[in-house]
């Protein structure tokens, strides 16, 4: 017959199977209240002087904080930082750029060559889980402005050949008038002189 265990060995097993399963719900119910965050356009493409919306959508249990910075080769830059329902915190170089979402969402006015780059959200929830997302914008020239120009500049020079040509048609319609008035005077002058030729014969 083997000997009982002692009852405060058995009582300080089941103590940290308590805690252990404790903790599991815990964490469970942590994962549950995270963040999920979706981007339904990761890369854009736009022209310049385009208004851009940089969409994004989260959820999550509370208010959390939203976050965006601006990403290119000379550095990392933040552009705003709010929770939804708040006065947004926007840097001085997007001031008057910039107009935020509840939804996490920012739109940027008039954009550049200089706004081409890497956007990063951070979505914070209050008790301190979080979650990363970017999207690549490319910001190029609008074609069809030089294209304009090319355009006026052959309409400016087909002009200017124009007029040339209707100046060197005046100038020849004037110059064979002048040639034709021309021979008939010397025509007239070699007719007077055989008639006086005559006359005097």
């Amino acid at each position: 017959m083997r000997p009982r265990p002692p009852r405060g060995r058995r009582r300080s097993r089941g103590v940290p199977l308590a805690l252990v399963v404790l903790g599991l719900a815990s964490a469970r119910c942590l994962q549950s209240q995270g963040v999920s965050l979706y981007i339904p356009q990761p890369s854009i493409n736009a022209t310049v002087r385009e208004d851009i919306l940089l969409s994004v959508e989260y959820s999550c249990v509370g208010v959390p904080t939203i976050e965006w910075k601006y990403t290119t080769n000379w550095g990392e830059q933040k552009i705003v930082e709010w929770k939804p329902g708040t006065q947004a915190n926007v840097s001085q170089s997007h001031r008057d750029r910039v107009c935020t979402f509840d939804n996490g969402s920012i739109q940027l006015f008039s954009v550049g060559l200089s706004d081409s780059g890497y956007y990063s959200i951070k979505v914070t929830e209050r008790l301190g889980s979080s979650q990363f997302g970017t999207i690549i914008l490319h910001v190029s020239e609008i074609l069809y402005e030089d294209l304009h120009f090319v355009a006026v500049f052959l309409a400016f020079l087909a002009t200017v050949a124009a007029v040339l040509i209707s100046l060197m048609w005046v100038c020849n319609k004037c110059a064979y008038k002048f040639q034709r008035k021309r021979r008939h005077k010397l025509k007239e002058s070699k007719s007077e002189e055989i008639e006086l030729q005559d006359v005097e014969c």
